[in-house]
């Protein structure tokens, strides 16, 4: 019988975690435990590694995903005990899960198999407080800024112009469009408003992109709430809000410190979306990481024409920092389906539909050799996969200058991946990459998303109602031209339709709608019906989840 993801956790033998931080050469009150499994770096810790060289650092992304699943941080972590295992120093630097998918659709984001993260539980449930923490944050604002207008509104701020939004770690529907401040005088003036999921949040995107407290709460400082009736922009600053909001996420800001079933470092931080925000784990966690390993695997969210163009174009541009090699993950599955296959008949062999489902992958290669690092492809083996089908993967990415290798992480952890490991080693050793973003920060917000919507989605350009080219044409005079684009977009397909598998072309993507992250330092562009606050599926997830009688977990993926 196949054992589950969480029965192969706790089987698991995990060693303390001061163990895991004395390997890293992190001892004393540098390390802050949170029990006996699970732990923070203090950030003045990592201040002092600052002389330190930097170790290289790889990235996992995928294909485009579908229900029959890709496997990315399955992947990552075994990838990072693959590297360990053939004697190199390897850190592995994820993102933490979000409650919202773990009770929806999608499960823990924990890895799977022989290839996970632990405490399994911990991580994929409340962890270490952080997205608490930033929902705390968020919403604090939200009440400063209730608040000032109940009290007098002395900065003038428009109610019909407010744009910051109340957050909830949690998929609710019932709450993306709602009017507060009913039942009297006493409750403030009614305004409509609405809610994200705290992934969404600009305070999620500011934690995972700040250097520092410093940085922290200047960014945060430069949150803009809404518009005065002259069109003026008021901030958190103006609201005297980022003070106490720097203090909410003061803990927060250190990294977490965990290990993997075979007992090595993992840092874990932060956690936003990538189909609604820019999906990368945190800066501070990933440079730290830098810092004290000499390999560092790290992930972006959902399919490489999301979260890989976000860590290129938003992180990597943020953070001064270039990827070493890319590692782009694909199933047989997820390629049957994206040729045509229905999720019931992936069972069986269809060397056609895998033949006709790697023009995505052609096009996600296509796409990666763009920001110059070289790419590996790491096929996630399942037990029902054949030679054949193997072997026209193989074949699909050769004929686009890149190698496949066949690794079996799942069901043997990092013994799976070390001919992907040896290869990643020799691309980085080879020295041929030279990272490049997509676009210039001088180019106008406009051509920035048309040139995402046509080099990575294949599109044949963006359309904008008037109100929003109007509200492109105030975010470039006002002085924010130079922000690199956060597309928000559905990850299921290289449009906006959900339903285009493959490699769909001369597709127009429509954007619907602008965000200015003025404190993240990015603008968010809203494409097709996207929406920043999901919802349930007809069966969630939590209804299978349960404590047994022995006190157990049941059901958590």
């Amino acid at each position: 019988m196949v054992k589950s993801d969480i029965e192969i956790a706790r089987e698991s033998t995990q060693k303390p975690i001061a163990e895991i931080g004395d390997r890293l050469g992190i001892s004393g009150g540098a390390l802050l435990p949170y029990g006996h499994t699970k732990a923070k770096i203090d950030l003045g810790y990592i201040d002092s590694l600052s002389g330190r060289q930097d170790g290289k650092l790889v990235l996992v992304t995928a294909i485009t995903p579908t229900p029959a699943g890709e496997g990315k941080t399955t992947t990552s972590v075994g990838l990072a005990d693959g590297l360990n295992r053939i004697g190199k120093e390897t850190l592995v630097c994820l993102r933490e899960p979000s409650l919202g998918p773990c009770f929806g659709v999608k499960g823990g984001a924990a890895g799977g198999g022989y290839a996970q993260v632990v405490p399994m539980e911990d991580i994929n449930l409340h962890f270490t407080g952080d997205f608490h923490a930033i929902g705390a944050a968020n919403n604090l604002l939200a009440a400063m800024l209730d608040n000032h207008i109940h009290q007098g509104n002395a900065l003038g701020l428009d109610a019909r112009r407010i744009s910051w939004r109340r957050v909830v770690d949690m998929n609710d529907r019932a709450l993306r469009d709602i009017v507060c401040s009913l039942g009297g005088v006493g409750n403030g003036f009614p305004r409509s408003d609405g809610f994200d999921i705290t992934v969404a949040s600009e305070v999620m995107a500011i934690f995972c992109l700040a250097s520092d407290l410093g940085d922290l709460q200047r960014r945060l400082g430069n949150i803009v709430v809404g518009q005065t009736r002259a069109r003026e922009p008021v901030t958190a600053r103006d609201l005297k809000a980022d003070g106490a909001m720097t203090v909410l996420l003061k803990d927060a800001l250190a990294p977490n410190l965990v290990q993997t079933l075979e007992n090595n470092p993992a840092i874990i931080h932060g956690g936003p979306f990538a189909n609604i925000a820019h999906g990368c784990n945190s800066v501070i966690a990933t440079r730290a990481s830098l810092k004290l390993a000499d390999y560092v695997v790290t992930e972006a969210g959902f399919g490489a024409d999301l979260g890989a163009e976000k860590f290129f174009d938003i992180k990597c541009r943020k953070a001064g920092i270039a990827p070493d090699a890319v590692v782009l993950v694909a199933t047989l599955r997820a390629l049957k389906m994206h040729g045509g296959v229905a999720l019931a008949d992936l069972g069986r062999e269809n060397v056609d539909a895998v033949r006709a489902g790697c023009a995505n992958l052609a096009r996600h290669l296509a796409n990666l050799k763009q920001f110059g690092v070289p790419v590996v492809v790491a096929v996630n083996q399942f037990s029902a996969d054949t030679e054949a089908e193997l072997r026209a993967v193989v074949d699909a990415a050769g004929e686009q200058g890149a190698r496949a290798i066949v690794c079996s992480h799942w069901a043997n952890g990092g013994a799976g991946t070390e001919a992907l490991a040896r290869h990643v080693v020799e691309m980085i050793e080879a020295g041929e990459g030279a990272f490049r973003p997509l676009y210039p920060d001088e180019m106008p917000l406009w051509d920035k998303v048309e040139t995402v919507a046509k080099r990575i989605y294949g599109a044949s350009g963006i359309t904008a109602p008037a109100a929003v080219r109007n509200r492109f044409r105030t975010l470039q005079e006002s002085g924010y031209g130079h922000f690199p684009v956060c597309m928000a977009k559905t990850q299921y397909s290289f449009s906006t339709d959900a339903s285009r598998k493959g490699a769909p072309e001369g597709h127009e993507v429509p954007v619907r709608e602008l965000r200015l992250s003025a404190g993240a330092e990015f603008v968010v562009a809203i494409c097709g019906d996207m929406m920043t606050m999901p919802g349930l599926p007809k069966k969630p997830a939590a209804e299978g989840i349960h404590i047994d009688d022995c006190g157990r977990i049941e059901g958590l993926f």
